[in-house]
């Protein structure tokens, strides 16, 4: 294949596809160019805005080259021509930026709630609202659809790009049917088919771990990590793999299901049909039942319950969150042994009292090390919201051209 622009080369691999801009070589194939309006697009939405002039400098690419390629992403809307800017001296260049107006329509599910949201693809939120679901599948999709498309509704002056769906469950990447979510008994329904045919839209599934990750990937803190783990803390656990820039799927898209790992083959039955997973120790459902074990005629409660308990110095909360927190830590030995991460990433309800229980998770991690030192731990942007911009991030990453696995960039000062 003859280059013809940089001393940068595209990076792919079987089933995948990262583009790293210090090293990406720029070739003359149909392909290259869809690599190279990848890396422009990404460029717009991490600089934006953004002149011309500028994208050829960080690209490496020709100025007719990036020419040809904004006119062909402002022809799809993907990008606008905003403001010119004054210089010093030369032509006054207009700035770029992704179109606000192309938004999608998210859904978070979880096993009693959905959360839904219009997202736009600078990742803010322009409407949001929950609608309860139950475990009759064809009940609660068709439920799901018609709020979906109740918000699209009252959003009427934007266009909708597709919409996103993250689910507690693992989605079979070929089929794009739920096949393992065992807090959540939809697995086999077409999830997908229903909501095309109630929104009228290409719609767009991942796994709510996944779709956290992805989220940290577009829209986070993640220029540089190419190794990184990110454990997401509900009714249940999962977790998420980013390996040498690639989030990984693996075979039915089951990688990273560290959350249905035994710790205690004694312990309570777990919804995969293990006893003693990871999941039934460290999820907010885990802390939930430890609290109800010490105070068996609590009311019920909600984790955002308990954990206000333990701000008002509640006992017996403090000790129930304690608990799972220290299981939380102590099962991270299973990632750093698998995967030596880089970086773990926890995002759930525990995180907004991090600054109390965090510690705790670290010094199990640091406890639980084979050798060296831990990993960074941190806490993942947008809080409870992550799971629903990680819908928006699937939607993007899948319609703007994108190769449909991820891929990870990292852009040149």
């Amino acid at each position: 294949m003859r280059s013809i622009e940089s001393p940068k080369r595209i990076l792919t691999s079987r089933g995948s596809k990262r583009i790293d801009l210090a090293y990406a070589e720029v070739s003359s194939s149909e392909k290259a160019r869809e690599h190279n309006r990848d890396i422009i697009l990404e460029l717009v939405r991490s600089r934006q805005p953004v002149a011309r002039a500028d994208l050829s400098r960080v690209s490496g690419l020709q100025p007719s080259t990036i020419s040809s390629i904004v006119d062909q992403l402002i022809a799809e809307r993907w990008i606008i021509e905003g403001q010119t800017v004054r210089r010093p001296r030369g032509r006054r260049p207009t700035m770029l930026s992704l179109n606000s107006n192309l938004v999608t329509i998210v859904a978070d599910v979880r096993p009693r709630q959905a959360h839904l949201a219009v997202v736009d693809f600078n990742g803010r939120f322009l409407a949001q609202m929950a609608t309860p679901i139950t475990s009759d599948p064809g009940q609660s999709v068709a439920k799901l659809g018609v709020a979906m498309r109740s918000l699209m509704d009252q959003h009427s002056d934007k266009t909708f790009e597709g919409a996103g769906v993250s689910l507690p469950g693992r989605v079979d990447p070929e089929t794009q049917r739920l096949i393992l979510a065992p807090n959540l008994t939809w697995s086999g329904f077409d999830i997908k088919k229903v909501l095309q045919q109630k929104l009228k839209l290409q719609v767009e599934m991942d796994n709510d771990a996944n779709a956290c990750l992805l989220s940290e990937l577009w829209f986070g803190r993640m220029d540089g990590v190419r190794n990184a783990v990110l454990v997401s803390l509900s009714e249940g656990l999962g977790t998420a793999i980013l390996a040498n820039g690639q989030l990984l799927s693996g075979k039915n898209g089951l990688a990273g299901e560290f959350g249905h790992i035994p710790l205690d083959p004694t312990g309570i039955l777990c919804g995969c049909g293990l006893r003693g997973c990871w999941e039934t120790l460290a999820s907010s459902d885990a802390a939930l039942r430890f609290y109800a074990e010490l105070v068996p005629d609590a009311r019920s409660r909600t984790i955002h319950d308990l954990l206000q308990l333990t701000e008002e110095g509640d006992k017996q909360a403090i000790q129930a969150i304690s608990k799972q927190a220290t299981f939380l830590g102590k099962g991270l030995r299973l990632v750093t042994a698998a995967i030596s991460p880089e970086v773990i990433l926890i995002t759930g309800a525990l995180t907004t009292y991090w600054n109390r229980f965090g510690p705790i998770v670290e010094e199990e991690l640091r406890a639980t090390m084979l050798a060296g030192t831990p990993p960074r731990l941190e806490i993942a942007s947008g809080g409870e919201l992550a799971r629903l911009r990680g819908a928006a991030a699937i939607v993007l990453q899948r319609h703007s051209g994108y190769n449909r696995s991820t891929h990870m960039v990292r852009t040149r000062a």
